[in-house]
This record gives C-alpha cells, structure tokens and sequence, in this order.
C-alpha cells in the first residue's frame, strides 16, 4: 500500500461526521461500547481494558453548519465547543455510549455540563487531572480519579477490566505511542517524506480507530514513506505551536507547507505523546498510569508550570532538537489558555535567539490566504537573513 492510499483512507475517516468506522468496529460484535472523549489528555488505556473503545471528538472542522451549538455558548468563545453540540444535537454522535471531558479550561468544564443537560441518558464525566504533581497529593487524587474511571468502564461494557486487562492495555498504547515518536522523527530528519499535513491525517485517524488497527495503519505508512522518492525542498523548518485543543482545517496546515514552510514539530492531539515515554507494564497498573502521568514534561497551556522561568524552556529544546529554525504560534480564535501562554514562550525565543509569528484560526476557517502570505514572509525572512 502507498502512502497515497494510506492518506487518502485517513482523509475520509476524518471527514466522516457519522463516525461510519466507529459504527462499522460495533457492529462486528453486538454489545461493543464506545466513548468520546475530548483535548487534551484522558488516559485511553482504561476504556479499552474495558472493552470500551475511546473514540476522539475533534469537531466538524468547515464541513458542518453551527446552528444549535451557537444557542449554547456566547460568542466570544472557540469555535470547538459550539461545533461539539451541533454533532451531538444533529444525532451524529448517537453512535457514543457516552464522553469524557478532560480539564482543559473552563469552556470545556462548561461544556460537560452543557452535555449532561441535553443527553441526560449518557454517560459522561469531567475528568479533572491534577495540577499539583507531588505523588502524595496530585497522585493520591488521580489514582482515585482513575480508579473511579475504571469502575465507570466496567458498568458501562460490564467487562471486569482487571489488572490483567489493564496491564494488556497499556502494552497496546505503549506500542501505539513508540510508532507515533518514530513517525515524528522520521518527519523531523526527513520532513520531505513525512509532510505534516499527511501526518496530521494519519494521528487523526487514530482517534476513530483501535489502537492495534491503528498502529498497523502507522506502521505501512513509515515503510511507504521511507521507501518512496519525494523531491527535498529548500524549506524553511519550524514548530508549529499552540494547534493543541481545537485542531486546525487540514487545508490550513497544507497552506503552511505551500508557503515554504517544513513543519518538524507540533502539539497536535497531544493524546498520542503528552506521557512521553513508556507506562510501565509490570506490577500495578494504576500506580503505573498515575506515576505516568507526573512524570511526563509534555508542557502544555493546560498543564501548571509553578516556576514561570523555565516556561518555555521544553519549546526552546525542541526548536533545537528537531533543527528548527523558527516557531509559528497558531492559537484558536478565543482560546484563553493558549493567547494567555503566548507571551511567556515568545519570551522565551527572544532571549534564546529564535523567531517566531503568530495569528489565529478557527476549525473553520475559510480565508487561508492572509495566513499563507503572513507564514511564506516568515520563510523567506528566515532563508534570506538566517533568522526571523
């Protein structure tokens, strides 16, 4: 299989808004669950212990009207949220047993609510990850927390989902998450063979598929794309910040890559990489999750960073370890947490010596062309005089 198959089967998972692979994967056995769950972070290795699987809600990008959603939220929010409800109000996400609602911001908190109120029937929880990360305060509470999450799991597929399960689980994400650090070296080393826009399709896919299913799909692509010739292009190479929540149309990261510009790193569907490193998958599984969980140095909007002289620090080290030569911040229209982050880590890159730009997007967005005139100088600044 080419990677043009690969990506063209990706590109049509993502545009279904009827979540036709979700519905095909229940079918194949009566009695299968499935649960939504939204940005940032949910530990998806519970649901599928449970037989549950985790199914991503990341919007109808342009291809949707917002009709109803728009009665649920004011107007100077993100778009995501208003794009969540009409999917759920316009029975497109009837085929979820219910959804989980990581603590990203207040919009989402609200939201969860939002979702209570209009499909009462469901099953639903405001997954609230700690902040403080000493293991005998943040990690007393989030080994509550997912215990209470494993409890939810078993009556809504009535598995046992124990430890054994558990521990199979983690070793099928810890497969997953390896997979999807090789594709992104291989990008980073070689981003001709790897466009972004591409990879952007194959980790969405991700969120509708099994992770076995999955990691088969990323395992064909990396042999395709190895194997296949692609022409190299003197483009300039950047970190593409601030994507983490509500995620950009793929017409705008093609937009990017048009305009001169090799993406070699970004915070897309952190899901896949906010734990950085293995689980363990030996002894007990929720310790294993829990520790984790502390342990990862993914810094994101969402995540508290108590010590604001080091924010920044984990850009300014990728910028350097993928080669980068810049970063574009692209934050959601409204979205506090990543407009309010902004001003922190372009310090950061002004003193480290790195340039940046930055502008706004909506899942929604429909004139692309300012972006690409507004990224293409940003290349060009960076061909003709070495930095930004």
């Amino acid at each position: 299989m080419s990677a043009a198959d690969i990506v063209e089967r990706c590109e049509r998972l993502v545009a279904d808004l009827d979540f036709g692979s979700v519905r095909e994967w229940k079918a194949q056995q009566p009695g299968r669950r499935a649960v939504g769950f939204l940005p940032v972070y949910v530990p998806r290795e519970i649901p599928w212990a449970a037989g549950v699987l985790p199914v991503g809600i990341l919007g109808a990008d342009d291809q949707l009207e917002i009709v109803r959603g728009d009665a649920c939220f004011q107007s100077y929010i993100c778009h995501f949220p208003r794009s969540v409800i009409e999917l759920g109000l316009s029975g497109r996400l009837d085929v979820l047993d219910g959804a989980i609602f990581p603590s990203t911001c207040d919009v989402i908190r609200n939201l969860s609510g939002i979702w209570k109120l209009s499909f009462p029937g469901k099953y639903a929880r405001y997954f609230d990850v700690p902040q403080n990360f000493d293991p005998a305060v943040g990690g007393k509470f989030y080994r509550g927390l997912l215990r209470e999450l494993v409890d939810d799991m078993r009556r809504l597929s009535g598995a046992p989902a124990s430890d054994d399960d558990l521990r199979a689980s983690i070793r099928t994400y810890n497969a997953n998450r390896a997979l999807v650090r090789e594709l992104y070296d291989l990008r980073a080393a070689q981003p001709w063979r790897a466009p972004t826009s591409e990879c952007y399709v194959l980790l969405r896919a991700g969120m509708l598929l099994a992770p076995d299913e999955h990691s088969q799909l990323v395992r064909q692509y990396l042999r395709a794309a190895r194997e296949e010739e692609r022409p190299v292009r003197d483009n300039a190479r950047v970190v593409l910040s601030g994507v983490f929540c509500e995620q950009p149309p793929l017409d705008l990261i093609r937009v990017l890559e048009r305009s001169g510009c090799y993406i070699v790193d970004d915070d897309f569907m952190l899901v896949n990489r906010w734990l950085g490193s293995e689980v363990p998958e030996q002894g007990d599984p929720i310790a294993a999750l829990c520790e984790a969980y502390l342990a990862s140095t993914d810094e994101t909007a969402s995540r508290f960073v108590r010590d604001e002289a080091v924010k920044g620090a984990q850009l300014v080290e990728t910028v350097r370890a993928r080669g980068a030569e810049g970063v574009i911040f692209a934050a959601p229209s409204f979205c506090d947490p990543a407009l309010l982050e902004r001003p922190m880590l372009q310090a950061a890159l002004e003193r480290a010596g790195i340039g940046y730009t930055a502008f706004k997007y909506a899942e929604n967005t429909g004139q692309l062309q300012p972006i690409r005139e507004q990224a293409g100088t940003f290349a060009d600044t960076i061909k003709l005089w070495g930095a930004a």
